[in-house]
């Protein structure tokens, strides 16, 4: 059986810090094994073809609606993930079908128009809306009419603690998906910012381009050796500490020159205003949701979450019109 001989693969390549697929700790509900793909490439496969997955190209990383065509959106963010995790846990002998379903599944739960649309929710639903936590119930509960993707595990540990806010994920894997994250979106924010004109390459601290490099791919090369040469042979994934401490002070530019007050954001109050709009007015008529959402054991504003969280940017701005926006009346004259 294929599958058999993949994970025969895995015992002899892998580290001894790796998850060997036949170790997951399983599913939810048993299922029958695939004779073809291990419990990892049929949860990476699960995602990919999830109607959550597809709605990512619609929804904003950074920019607002943006005119150009090469600008990021939520999909290529999590497409960029994957390609740098995948990178890392190859180098590192990991589990790279496990590495590659976390990174492809980590921000299914994010909301239209970026981060400001995970604010517009903070303090509407029964406990703070989270988009990791949102990312798992997406997973768990949301997909496959109610059903959920019934995903490994491990997977669903690292789709949950990706974040820095929440705990460690328990896997390598896991923690790869999770430096990983960032090293893609402070590098491709940066690249959108000099696109639209908000930065220029001789802004960035002088101290970063020293340590990471001038130029997009540079500081990704030398953020991902960095990676893989301190974290090769142990049971951690980490960055050299001069590394992490140029990341971090590239992330902390970024948010006072691009992700606060910028001119990419100047639409921000108006994203959040649409929401909260529509959040407000499924609250009063649940009738106009789909069915899927109109019942069920949830608190009723945790549905309501659940519909608008899961909207594309598009489609919340279509059913803002249809809701709260005058219809034009062309009579005979």
């Amino acid at each position: 059986m294929v599958r058999e001989e993949i994970e025969e693969r895995e015992e002899a390549w892998l580290s001894p810090y790796a998850v060997r697929s036949r170790d997951s700790r399983g599913r939810e509900r048993e299922e029958k094994l695939d004779p073809l793909r291990t419990c990892f490439m049929r949860d990476r496969d699960r995602i990919i073809h999830s109607k959550s997955f597809r709605r990512l190209k619609h929804k904003t990383q950074v920019f607002l609606a943006p005119e150009g065509d090469h600008y990021r959106t939520r999909l290529t963010h999590t497409l960029e993930v994957s390609q740098i995790s995948r990178t890392i846990a190859r180098a590192l002998r990991l589990n790279e079908d496990l590495t590659e379903a976390i990174a492809l599944g980590h921000d299914l739960g994010h909301t239209p128009f970026g981060h400001m649309g995970e604010e517009a929710f903070r303090d509407l639903t029964p406990t703070p809306f989270r988009h990791n936590e949102q990312s798992l119930r997406v997973v768990e509960v949301l997909e496959y009419g109610g059903k959920g993707l019934n995903l490994t595990w491990e997977v669903r540990d690292g789709i949950l603690n990706h974040t820095g806010s929440s705990p460690m994920p328990a896997t390598l894997e896991g923690r790869v998906v999770r430096i990983a994250d960032r090293i893609a979106y402070v590098n491709h924010d940066i690249d959108d910012a000099i696109r639209a004109g908000i930065l220029v390459e001789s802004d960035l601290p002088r101290s970063t381009v020293e340590v990471l490099g001038t130029r997009h791919n540079q500081r990704i090369d030398t953020l991902v050796r960095d990676m893989v040469e301190e974290s090769r042979g142990v049971d951690d994934i980490r960055l050299s500490s001069v590394v992490a401490s140029a990341l971090d002070e590239l992330r902390d530019f970024l948010f006072e020159r691009v992700y606060i007050g910028s001119v990419a954001k100047e639409e921000e109050d108006k994203a959040i205003t649409v929401l909260r709009a529509l959040f407000g007015f499924y609250l009063e008529h649940p009738e106009e949701m789909p069915e899927e959402y109109r019942s069920g054991e949830d608190d009723i504003r945790v549905r309501v979450c659940d519909y608008v969280a899961g909207m594309t940017d598009r489609y919340a701005m279509r059913k803002y019109h249809e809701h709260f926006l005058p219809r034009v009346w062309v009579g005979e004259l």
